[in-house]
């Protein structure tokens, strides 16, 4: 299995980047792992914001495969523990999930093809994170579950 981590325009705080390429690092020690960045659309000041996510989500199926599954990081997903998210990645890993793909929205979340193409939508926390900072606790608890995958002594209960 591959993992992708998509994200919709560049990371623009040094020390959340520095994080991304920390945990990154990390996980490729455990799997196939790469990060994909959709560039920002450009000349949006005369566009809706529904326009702005439409167009978005264009450009994110355009890097899917069909065979891609699709998750999305979305406040209203389903709400994992951290040992519960490791086994979640680990089910897909045992189910042959040829590719496996996180995607965190632009500032205004997702277009509605793109909750239409998505298998599955998980929540990093209750609270709500600049789409900024959900990557790198996204990129923290995936290196997290794979050290619970492996019974590593990273994670403690």
């Amino acid at each position: 299995m591959k993992i992708k981590l998509i994200l919709i325009g560049k990371t623009t705080q040094k020390f959340i980047d520095e994080g991304i390429l920390l945990y990154a690092g990390r996980v490729k020690k455990y799997i196939d792992f790469e990060v994909l960045v959709i560039p920002e659309l450009k000349n949006t000041k005369n566009l809706s914001v529904s326009e702005q996510k439409a167009r978005e989500a264009e450009a994110v199926i355009a890097k899917l495969s069909k065979t891609d599954k699709l998750i999305l990081l979305d406040e209203r997903g389903k709400i994992l523990s951290s040992v519960e998210f490791s086994k979640y990645v680990e089910n897909q890993w045992i189910t042959s999930v040829k590719e496996l793909v996180f995607l965190v929205g632009g500032a205004y979340g997702f277009g509605d093809s793109v909750y239409e193409r998505a298998a599955d939508k998980i929540s990093i926390s209750k609270m709500t994170f600049s789409h900024q900072t959900v990557r790198l606790l996204f990129m923290e608890q995936l290196y997290r579950a794979f050290t619970i995958i492996n019974g590593e002594p990273y994670h403690h209960e």
